[in-house]
């Protein structure tokens, strides 16, 4: 009935566009649906029915077309030339139900990670996804050596045809090897997780991926950079998000006629003063060193949440309260100071003053200071 419908090239043209639209709106439909069935039905089973439906559907529209076209006869015929007995086709059967329980058996582990992870918090977001793709690639595995049993072929034959070839792949491959294996230590070692502010070698930026391979971070200029894991693993690294709080130091001197202990409360005082900077632990002031122009005042300070923006804000906070602050209490920053002497032997040390004027004369370019009003007597 459907040939004599179709019965033109022109209306099975139309008939092929219509049933290409008809499956990409279902599959389209099915897809929205999706979030609403799984408000009522576990996650697994409602993505279960979704597949099944298209897998089905995609099979009828498939047999219209056949029908549509009159490819009826080319694939008897080439079943014909195929011949399947009973026994390939049972094998062929099993084996598509063992592939289906395998997807269905992932779809069901993966639901139940990400719930034990939201009940109990042990491991990341990222963690839950190299969990499940471990468990799919053990089921895959299994499912894999299911099918050739099914199929009657030994895998021991397999795996001793490849020994070679693995041997030779794993010799060319040691590094990319090394560092998968350092991927999965940094997985589960966690030193630093996806949004962290990490140190590592030369590196300074947010993670904002950790894979299998390599670590990619963000730096603040904007920059991603790559990071394999084995080095990662091999070099040190420094994590400034990881209690939540990070400490800032930020110095500045004061005249050395300065009363030390009024500066350091003035100081703390204007610290305290600021947005940004948290209250506890208090913000405080320790002395630093002895410097060429001034003695050196760290102030201390810590920020919640850490990040670049968050630094910046408060460094800049601190450094304009504490100016302020001096200023207002006649506390002087001094300039760099530098005192100059003069061997005695050579004749010491000549400043000239105003209205006077050095330069250079006969062969030996000694250095004469002279008089303005004796020139002009001259």
């Amino acid at each position: 009935m459907i040939q004599a419908i179709f019965s033109g090239i022109a209306m099975q043209l139309l008939a092929t566009a219509l049933a290409l639209l008809v499956l990409v709106g279902v599959g389209v439909g099915v897809q929205a649906l999706g979030p609403r069935l799984k408000q009522r039905l576990d996650n697994a089973l409602v993505e279960s029915l979704q597949a099944g439906f298209l897998s089905v559907f995609t099979a009828a529209v498939g047999l219209f077309l056949i029908s549509v076209w009159r490819a009826g006869g080319l694939v008897e015929r080439g079943f014909r030339e195929i011949d399947p007995d009973s026994r390939t086709i049972v094998a062929a059967v099993l084996s598509i139900a063992v592939a289906a329980a395998a997807y269905a058996l992932t779809r069901v582990t993966k639901n139940t990670i990400r719930r034990l992870s939201q009940q109990r918090g042990a491991i990341t977001n990222h963690q839950q996804q190299v969990g499940h793709h471990l468990v799919q690639l053990f089921v895959s595995v299994l499912a894999g050596l299911v099918v050739l049993g099914i199929w009657g072929v030994d895998p021991g034959d397999l795996l001793l045809g490849a020994g070679v070839a693995t041997v030779m792949v794993g010799l060319a491959a040691r590094q990319t090897l090394g560092a998968v294996l350092a991927g999965f230590v940094v997985l589960f070692s966690r030193p630093f997780e996806l949004g962290d502010w990490v140190i590592i070698n030369d590196n300074e930026g947010v993670v904002t991926d950790i894979s299998i391979v390599n670590t990619q971070i963000r730096t603040f200029d904007e920059e991603y950079v790559m990071i394999p894991n084995d080095l990662v693993t091999d070099t040190e690294v420094t994590n400034r998000s990881r209690k939540g709080r990070l400490r800032l130091e930020t110095d500045v001197g004061v005249d050395y006629d300065t009363e030390i202990a009024r500066a350091r409360e003035i100081a703390t005082d204007a610290m305290a003063e600021t947005d940004t900077p948290m209250e506890r632990p208090d913000p405080h002031v320790v002395l630093s060193e002895f410097g060429g122009s001034s003695v050196v005042l760290r102030l201390r300070y810590y920020i919640d949440t850490p990040s670049a923006r968050k630094m910046w804000k408060a460094r800049t906070e601190v450094i304009t309260a504490v100016k302020d602050a001096f200023a207002e209490e006649n506390i002087k920053i001094p300039f760099p100071q530098r005192e100059l002497s003069g061997r005695q032997e050579a004749g010491g040390l000549t400043v000239s003053g105003v209205g006077a004027r050095t330069e250079a004369t006969d062969e030996n370019d000694e250095r004469v200071e002279r008089n303005p009003e004796s020139e002009a007597d001259e």
